[in-house]
């Protein structure tokens, strides 16, 4: 089967980064800027994380963004309605802080992306949607790219579905219109970014900042760097290894 479409993950994939150390400065940052307005910091933090919970096992009837909200107005018993654009603004203002984190950027991992879009191969960022567009779009640029390098980024705005829900794939490659076993998914981690191939796409195991923390059998799955992946891909997608030569 040919390769129609291209999936990379975001954290510790395209943005070289160790994802302990972004949600551990995120969240110092957020529960700074909301400790003002009466946001205890630990209850802060278990409210998003419950947040992210329910979006997990969201079945995609609807989309992960009112999903979260209600979690959190429930876990704090009051309604955050008059807070939201709080939040809005730190991730709008705030939220570029927490590159600080970030391990510089991956020439390779840049030139691969624009050089498919070059090819003319439809590239979706594939993060998890637990965060809105504002924060997606600063990790975007931390990684040396722009939004527009994307046919599709998710985020909990656009989508009903998490990681590890192989649904997650199943609904990207419909929103792009092509088939699961059309596309090939590269991500840092086993867990969230390997069950792409529950649904029957291709994947790809990049291994510079790997996550595993089920101890899962990493040797049955294709890994490598960047240049390891480049090489694989040009031999999936004719065009491509025309740009590569």
């Amino acid at each position: 089967m040919s390769t129609k479409a291209v999936l990379f993950d975001l954290d510790g994939t395209l943005l070289p980064m160790v994802q302990d150390e972004f949600v551990k400065e995120y969240f110092r940052r957020l529960t700074a800027a909301m400790k003002p307005y009466g946001y205890e910091p630990k209850m802060l933090m278990d409210a998003i994380w419950e947040g992210i919970h329910v979006m997990i096992e969201n079945d995609g009837t609807r989309m992960n963004e009112p999903i979260f909200w209600e979690a959190f107005e429930r876990k704090f018993g009051r309604d955050v309605k008059p807070d939201m654009p709080r939040f809005d603004r730190f991730y709008r203002e705030e939220f570029d802080k927490v590159r600080c984190i970030v391990k510089g950027q991956n020439p390779d991992a840049v030139a691969l992306v624009r050089n498919l879009r070059r090819a003319g191969v439809p590239v979706v960022l594939a993060t998890n949607p637990v965060f809105p567009p504002a924060a997606t779009e600063c990790r975007i640029r931390w990684a040396g790219l722009e939004p527009e390098d994307f046919t599709l980024y998710t985020t909990f705005h656009n989508t009903g579905f998490c990681k590890p829900n192989p649904a997650y794939y199943t609904d990207i490659a419909g929103k792009i219109g092509v088939s699961p076993d059309e596309c090939i998914m590269i991500g840092n981690d086993i867990k969230d970014d390997m069950s792409a191939a529950l649904v029957g796409m291709d994947v790809f195991f990049l291994d510079d900042y790997p996550v595993n923390r089920e101890g899962a059998d990493e040797s049955v799955y294709k890994r490598g760097d960047f240049i390891d992946l480049t090489r694989y891909l040009e031999k999936k997608i004719p065009a491509l290894s025309e740009l590569t030569r």
